[in-house]
């Protein structure tokens, strides 16, 4: 079920939040004309959905979504069947790796990749690309949207009553276009700067460093032709990814530390800069039948626990958008986009992600070779160094994708937190540090209270921190001499109630301290821009800080520190 005034997902008849009546999702899927040689998009529940719109003829049952086939990759397809330019006066779609040609399934296989050689490709996409006519694409895509255009009108229509009603309560000047360079994000940005008549609005690309050269062009393009629109650009400049590849190991499917690294955390940095304090919307392009975690998602987020920037709520046009509606808009209204696609990329984040599929890796071999082979040359020697037997076997399987932990990894010492309880004092322990007490450690506890040195004893260098509210005196931190220990810190808890959990907080921070590589996560997580890591050190700001604990809660930052995750040993 889906509410309507709520936009989002649940289960009963009424919505939960607003008592509103809520209306059963009616699923979307892809008929095919065979007079018309086109695919017709229809509700599940359609009277006429075996009817096509454009002729009145039959139509049948295809598939649940579809993508166009551009001539480029039309001619890849058929340069691995063998059969250079066979098809191209026909109509192609594809659904994942089956073509659709003329309406008729054909499956492409990991085998088939494996035929040729990505040179000897490239010679034959060479030859025959001044063959290669876009004439019959263009005028088989003309009739799709005509015979489409009914539905055409009623997403677009839809689309602008959401964005208009979703951005009523913010100025426009407090609205985001979030712009990856990817076909949803174009969409999403269309859309917004015309249903609220605003092409000034800001957009804001997050360049992860690992873009795609197509995807880079785009940008200018896109920045070109939307002159008036304030266009930013998100970058890390601090982080060099193969380095920090070297040191923690390379992303895996479910250790995509580079998404908080150099997208998510450069963009918490610009709308810093750009809002401070300020509550912001923010339109993205996410869409519900991407993947199983996206389909969790409600249309419009502000929780703390789903949305990845806490300074903003998170919206979404065409969250019930399928591919062939994407597309549909894409060509209907004309819209520049990215040219990865027309090579056969489904997806456009960065090159080298542990989720592109197996088609993705193939499509890099032969469009981005000098890249691939360094990334397959840097995951061969990464596997060598933690112990796999058939390094080539491990990484060309896709099996690295699969890592999990920090097995092998040096740097997975840090986030091992060491110490003993105090032999003296209750309430006390002492931990072990990779690294003598700064500055930087004493701002860690700025989030538990005010940090009060003249509280302390001064011959022990003792810091204290007291209680924001009641001014009492709650932690004890000083440097400490311990057996085994190079450097060590004492940490003592006073006048709580739950001493453990406040002293647990204190570990998640001394484990940020010994483990931090800079992953912003932490930044993006403070909804008031008072952690920053500023000349490589990590900086809590004790005039923005809230103290509202959320950096040092599990339930937003699983083991206190993002580096828990990616670096955890089974013991």
């Amino acid at each position: 079920m889906w509410c309507k005034n709520c936009h989002r997902e649940t289960i009963k008849e009424k919505c939960e939040l607003c008592g509103a009546e809520a209306e059963r999702e009616i699923p979307l899927e892809v008929y095919w004309c065979n007079d018309c040689k086109l695919p017709i998009i229809k509700y599940a529940n359609n009277i006429d959905r075996n009817v096509c719109p454009a002729c009145g003829e039959s139509t049948e049952y295809l598939c649940a979504d579809l993508r166009p086939v551009f001539p480029e990759e039309r001619l890849l397809f058929e340069i691995i069947q063998g059969k250079p330019l066979a098809y191209l006066g026909q109509n192609i779609w594809a659904s994942n790796n089956r073509y659709y040609v003329d309406g008729k399934p054909t499956s492409i296989t990991s085998s088939f990749y494996k035929k040729l050689s990505p040179d000897v490709i490239r010679e034959q996409l060479e030859k025959y690309a001044l063959k290669n006519s876009y004439a019959a694409f263009d005028a088989m895509i003309a009739r799709f949207v005509k015979a489409n255009e009914i539905r055409l009108h009623e997403i677009i229509d839809e689309a602008h009553c959401f964005i208009q009603e979703t951005a009523s309560s913010y100025p426009n000047e407090n609205i985001v276009i979030s712009f990856s360079g990817g076909k949803d994000s174009t969409v999403t940005a269309d859309l917004v700067v015309r249903a609220l008549a605003d092409p000034s609005l800001v957009h804001i690309f997050g360049n992860t460093t690992l873009e795609f050269p197509m995807t880079l062009d785009y940008a200018i393009r896109f920045r070109q032709d939307n002159l008036k629109a304030i266009f930013k650009t998100a970058i890390n400049k601090e982080q060099d990814f193969y380095k920090v590849c070297d040191d923690i190991g390379p992303p895996a499917r479910m250790l995509r530390w580079c998404c908080s690294m150099f997208k998510t955390g450069p963009i918490t940095r610009v709308l810093n800069s750009l809002y401070r304090e300020s509550d912001i919307l923010t339109f993205y392009g996410i869409r519900k039948c991407e993947s199983l975690s996206r389909s969790r998602y409600n249309r419009v987020e502000s929780n703390a626990e789903a949305v990845k920037i806490q300074k903003q709520k998170v919206a979404a046009p065409i969250f019930l958008w399928k591919d062939i509606d994407v597309w549909l808009y894409i060509l209907g209204e004309g819209i520049d986009f990215n040219d990865a696609y027309r090579l056969g990329y489904d997806r456009v984040g960065c090159w080298c992600c542990p989720n592109n599929n197996a088609r993705a890796q193939f499509l890099s071999k032969i469009y981005m070779p000098e890249q691939f082979r360094k990334w397959r040359d840097f995951l061969i020697g990464f596997a060598k160094r933690i112990g796999k037997p058939d390094a080539e076997e491990y990484i060309d399987s896709g099996a690295w994708k699969a890592r999990q932990g920090g097995n092998g990894v040096a740097a997975a010492q840090d986030v091992k937190i060491r110490y003993t309880n105090c032999t003296t004092e209750d309430n006390a322990k002492v931990y072990q540090l990779n690294k003598p007490i700064d500055d930087g450690f004493i701002e860690l506890f700025i989030p538990f209270g005010r940090i009060a040195p003249e509280l302390g004893r001064k011959l022990i260098n003792e810091i204290i921190i007291v209680d924001i509210k009641t001014n009492v005196p709650i932690l004890s931190v000083q440097p400490f001499s311990q057996d085994g220990y190079d450097y060590a810190v004492k940490v003592k808890t006073m006048n709580v109630a739950k001493h453990d959990d406040l002293q647990r907080m204190a570990g998640y921070q001394i484990k940020k301290y010994n483990a931090c590589r800079k992953c912003l996560k932490c930044e993006s997580l403070c909804r008031y821009g008072a952690i920053a890591i500023i000349g490589g050190i990590y900086h809590i700001s004790d005039e923005r800080c809230k103290h509202c604990k959320m950096c040092v809660t599990s339930k937003y930052l699983d083991g206190g520190c993002l580096m828990e995750k990616y670096l955890k040993t089974k013991t």
